[in-house]
């Protein structure tokens, strides 16, 4: 799933080819959960859209939008495998090498973009999982974070540093009694991090995911602080490009898991384990994150009257938005009136289990290369 860096990635693109320019051509595919979930119809969106100015863009967590001349604004959310491509740009952060990847417009696109000026761009919000959302916020623009989605969902830690502090931050610990690991996952406290960031940060502050949020001691608060910090603002300025983190990161080397004669493994010989946190897939370093204080296993009884597999995923998880808990519907070529499925389904591994992964192989870059 794209976190708060991949997301980050895309509002630099938009910035970059899309701010200040008006869109002369929208076009949006009527889809019942991407659209529908949220309250929006792709009618209104591409009437909303036709027409208008770009005048801005912006992020919050793993959240971003689209400011337009006059509301109402685009306001997004990838899922598990939406994406954003621009003719001509390189906005992916999954390598491929995939033909597919030139054909424009792009299969599975649920709205296309294009402005008025000479050479025109042209922009495609794509989906073939049907799990991302599209809704339109009708306020000013600058008052996008205090409608929902956004107000829902707790601070950015790059755009709201002032606010994700140390004594924030061990307030909100001290409030939950969750495996940490679960309470970093929760939109709800902090928005943006996701799989693959939390699994950083806590390699990089020494805790082990399994430990109680409330029982970590002030220097434990500390050092996660500053890994949040840390982990977020690199990710973030190198625009999800891991070919540019930092070479120590955990996220270079944990990718051996389930390949056939490799493991994962640090450059200095330490062993990368695996384990499930949350109903996540977690990557730990057991010479680095030692258990301390009270950790828990992924069981029943950290819920209260928890005693099944259902309730095992609500600890410590904010559900985000419908986005993981639709059925993902198989695209057709033929369009028809036929009544589409919302069943929901468990929720998903961010990173060693999405669809991306399977085709791609190592996943050794965020982006893709030409």
């Amino acid at each position: 799933m794209p976190e708060l860096a991949e997301v980050a990635r895309i509002v630099h693109f938009i910035r970059q080819h899309l701010v200040g320019k008006t869109l002369s051509k929208v076009q949006a595919q009527h889809d019942d959960i991407i659209y529908g979930k949220v309250g929006t119809s792709a009618v209104e969106f591409q009437k909303a859209m036709q027409g208008k100015k770009v005048t801005g863009a912006g992020q919050q967590g793993k959240y971003f939008w689209i400011t337009m001349s006059s509301p109402p604004h685009a306001v997004m959310h990838f899922g598990m495998a939406g994406w954003m491509k621009i003719k001509g740009a390189d906005t992916f952060y999954y390598r491929s090498d995939k033909p597919t990847d030139q054909e424009w417009p792009p299969k599975y696109w649920k709205f296309l973009l294009e402005t008025n000026d000479e050479p025109k761009t042209e922009a495609a919000f794509v989906d073939a999982r049907r799990l991302s959302r599209i809704r339109l916020v009708d306020c000013p623009a600058e008052e996008i974070r205090q409608h929902t989605p956004l107000k829902e969902n707790g601070p950015d830690p790059v755009m709201d540093k002032d606010i994700v502090t140390e004594t924030w931050l061990a307030e909100k610990l001290k409030s939950k009694r969750v495996p940490i690991k679960a309470l970093l996952l929760d939109q709800a406290n902090i928005s943006g991090i996701g799989n693959w960031m939390g699994d950083e940060i806590l390699y990089h502050a020494k805790i082990h995911p399994e430990q109680y949020s409330n029982t970590l001691s002030s220097d434990q608060v500390k050092e996660l602080n500053a890994a949040i910090h840390y982990v977020c603002t690199i990710a973030m300025e190198t625009l999800a490009d891991s070919e540019k983190f930092p070479e120590h990161w955990l996220f270079k080397h944990r990718w051996g898991k389930g390949k056939k004669n490799q493991s994962s493994a640090l450059p200095n010989g330490d062993k990368i384990t695996f384990i499930t946190v949350g109903g996540r897939t977690s990557a730990v370093v057991p010479a680095v994150q030692k258990k301390s204080g009270t950790a828990t296993k992924d069981t029943d009884d950290d819920i209260p009257n928890g005693n099944s597999n259902a309730s095992k995923r609500k600890r410590g998880l904010k559900q985000e938005e419908d986005s993981e808990t639709e059925k993902p519907q198989p695209e057709t070529k033929a369009r028809g009136p036929k009544r589409q499925s919302t069943s929901a389904v468990k929720k998903e591994d961010d990173d060693e289990k999405t669809d991306n992964t399977k085709s791609l192989g190592r996943r050794r870059s965020t982006r893709s290369k030409k």
